[in-house]
């Protein structure tokens, strides 16, 4: 393992996102504990896990040790009490500020004196966030990106408490990990989710108005413009109803151009939210 790496990482939640964090952090070396609210989703976050490090190693990505090491550093539980000794905790809930809360107050419950704490939220202040922390010196943001065992990117958000060596502590965490941080302060949907937001809404305004298929659009994106996927296709990847939250947000702090338009709301309101429900600017 890299010695800028904790040795122990917890990730509390265990959907695609905690999922993808925890596989990054056992591939790299780190033992990761994973929590869950109940057996059911503790059972599902453990299956997501070994199915994504099953498919690094068909690719040949495992460390020395292989799959029976990777899975050795795997703990799943509903026990808050396996955080105890981990160096860093990551928040990885869906983007409901007030369950990000009580996440967070339970995570420093558990932790030691220490410990550093983050989120791994994509539009939501991470001052606001801090605020529930006794100690918010030691909290960050560090928003990976969906997938995140293929992604190269972690966006690092400095909050205004945020002790002065966190960020270059998880700048080493980030390049360790194989993946390229950059460093945004903390902002309305820092700099990723509000520009990706900006073009998103902007495509689905023309779907809307007629100005071009969903098809096309992207294309002009990906062809045009040499971006790996177009906007309306990562929507699906990320979700219509997780881009309805951050639009909605931004919306609200930056301004009216960010206001959703009617064909997301109507999308999400039919359960068409992307991949995971197999509908949504394209069927999965």
């Amino acid at each position: 393992m890299s010695l800028v790496l904790p040795p122990h990482v917890g990730v509390f939640g265990g959907g695609r996102m905690g999922a993808g964090i925890a596989h990054a952090f056992l591939l790299a070396g780190s033992r990761v504990s994973v929590i869950e609210t109940d057996a059911v989703a503790a059972a599902a976050a453990r299956q997501r896990v070994e199915s994504s490090t099953a498919q690094a190693a068909t690719r040949g990505l495992f460390p020395p040790g292989g799959a029976a090491a990777v899975q050795d550093r795997l703990t799943v539980t509903v026990d808050a009490a396996a955080l105890r000794d981990a160096a860093l905790v990551i928040e990885a809930v869906p983007e409901v500020p007030t369950l990000k809360a009580d996440v967070l107050r339970i995570v420093e419950e558990h932790v030691n004196s220490v410990a550093v704490i983050a989120t791994n939220t994509s539009s939501l202040s991470v001052d606001d966030l801090a605020s529930e922390l006794a100690d918010p010196s030691r909290f960050l943001g560090l928003h990976f990106f969906n997938p995140v065992p293929a992604s190269a990117l972690v966006e690092i958000v400095q909050g205004s408490r945020t002790g002065s060596d966190l960020v270059t502590r998880a700048r080493a965490w980030v390049e360790a990990l194989g993946k390229t941080a950059i460093v945004v302060t903390d902002s309305p949907g820092f700099a990723s989710s509000r520009l990706g937001v900006a073009i998103a809404i902007e495509a689905m305004r023309m779907v809307e108005s007629g100005v071009a298929s969903a098809e096309d659009i992207d294309l002009a994106m990906t062809l045009g413009y040499k971006h790996p996927m177009g906007p309306l296709r990562t929507t699906d990847v990320v979700g219509l109803d997780v881009r309805l939250a951050i639009a909605d947000h931004l919306a609200r702090e930056v301004g009216d151009h960010f206001t959703p338009p009617q064909i997301l709301r109507d999308k999400v309101e039919r359960g068409d939210l992307g991949r995971k429900s197999g509908r949504g600017f394209f069927d999965w």
